[in-house]
C-alpha cells in the first residue's frame, strides 16, 4: 500500500510545522480523504475517522475556543488516536495550548497553513489522490503532443521510440519511453509518468540509451502528462481494410478508464510523427465541436439531396 509521510505533505503544501519532532514528522498518511472534526469536538465519536488528517478551520477552532479548557483538553485527547497522522490549521488560525498539549502527548505534529480552508482541503486532496492512487504500467512511448497526451504503443520493433524521437525534434515534449507508469486521478483522468528509472531517457536501436534533456534540453521533457489519446502502430497489411473517413470509435481501458484509440498502420515511406501531429490536432478540433468526418458526410448527403432533385 503506498503512503505518504507527513514531512513530504508539508513539504509538497508548503505548510508550517508548528510542532512535531522527526520522528511525529515520520507518521504515515495512508488515505486520501481528509477529516473536519466538527461532530467530534461536540463529544459525538461513533463514526469518527481517526486515521485521516484532522484539518481544522474557523468553525472548529471558534467553536472550541467556546469549551471550557478541561473539556477542550478532554476532547483533543480523544482526537488524537493512535494511526491520526497530523492535525491541520488553516487560515494561520491560533494553536491553542490545550491542542499542543494533546499531540504532544501522542506525537502527533501540527501543521498550519495561510489559506482558507476550502482551499487547503482541495490542495491536500489533489496531492494525496496522486500520491496514494494504485499505479499500474504499460508498454509505450507517453508524448505530448500540441498539449495533448499522445499515449504510443504497438508491437515491439514497430518504431515507437523513433517515432517519439522525431516528434521531439519538431518542438514536442517526452514523458516516458518504453514503460509508462499509470495512476487514476479520477474517474475519467489517467495520468502517466516515467518509472524514476527511465526519467528523460529514450532508447533507439542502433544507438543506445540517449538522455534527451541533455540533448535537446529542459523544454523537451516533462515529468507527467494527462493521457488524453492512445496511438497504435501496427505493420501495414495489404489485404487489411482501414478506416479512410476517420468514423471509428475505437478505445482502449487503461486503469479503468477507457482512452479513445487511433490505429496507425506503418509502412515505408509513411512520416508517422506528422501523421500523429495531425492526429492529435484533430482529436483536439473534435474536442471543441468540429468533426471534419461529419461536415464530410453532411456534404455528402446534401450533394444527394440536390442530385435527386434533379
Amino acid at each position: 500500500m503506498e503512503t505518504v509521510k507527513v514531512q513530504e505533505l508539508a513539504s509538497a503544501l508548503n505548510l508550517e510545522i508548528v510542532s512535531g519532532d522527526e520522528e511525529a514528522l515520520n507518521r504515515e498518511i495512508t488515505t486520501a480523504d481528509v477529516s473536519r472534526p466538527g461532530l467530534e469536538l461536540t463529544g459525538y465519536f461513533n463514526y469518527y475517522s481517526h486515521a485521516r488528517l484532522q484539518l481544522f478551520g474557523s468553525k472548529e477552532i471558534s467553536f472550541s475556543r467556546r469549551m471550557m479548557p478541561e473539556e477542550r483538553l478532554i476532547v483533543l485527547r480523544r482526537l488524537c488516536a493512535e494511526d491520526t497522522p497530523a492535525f491541520v490549521l488553516s487560515r494561520e488560525l491560533e494553536v491553542s495550548d490545550e491542542m499542543m498539549q494533546a499531540c504532544e502527548e501522542k506525537k502527533i505534529p501540527i501543521l498550519r497553513s495561510r489559506v482558507s480552508t476550502s482551499r487547503l482541503l482541495g490542495q491536500i486532496s489533489s496531492y494525496l489522490d496522486g500520491r496514494l492512487a494504485l499505479r499500474t504500467n504499460v508498454h509505450g512511448v507517453l508524448v505530448d503532443v500540441y498539449g495533448l497526451g499522445v499515449l504510443i504503443q504497438g508491437d515491439s520493433g514497430i518504431g515507437k521510440s523513433e517515432t517519439a524521437l522525431e516528434l521531439i525534434k519538431r518542438g514536442h515534449r517526452l514523458i516516458a519511453d518504453d514503460r509508462v507508469d499509470i495512476y487514476k486521478k479520477d474517474e475519467l483522468t489517467l495520468i502517466g509518468e516515467p518509472p524514476k528509472i527511465l526519467e528523460h531517457l529514450i532508447e533507439i536501436r542502433g544507438i543506445g540509451i540517449i538522455d534527451v534533456m541533455n540533448l535537446f534540453g529542459a523544454s523537451a521533457v516533462r515529468g507527467s502528462m494527462q493521457i488524453q489519446v492512445a496511438v497504435y502502430l501496427e505493420a501495414w497489411a495489404k489485404d487489411k481494410k482501414y478506416d479512410r473517413l476517420g468514423s471509428s470509435d475505437d478505445v482502449v481501458e487503461l486503469g479503468e478508464v477507457e482512452i479513445p484509440q487511433i490505429k496507425i498502420p506503418v509502412k515505408t515511406g509513411r512520416n508517422v510523427a506528422i501523421i500523429i501531429e495531425v492526429a492529435a490536432m484533430n482529436f483536439r478540433a473534435k474536442t471543441m465541436g468540429y468533426d471534419a468526418t461529419q461536415a464530410f458526410e453532411d456534404r455528402l448527403s446534401q450533394l444527394i439531396e440536390e442530385n435527386s432533385g434533379n
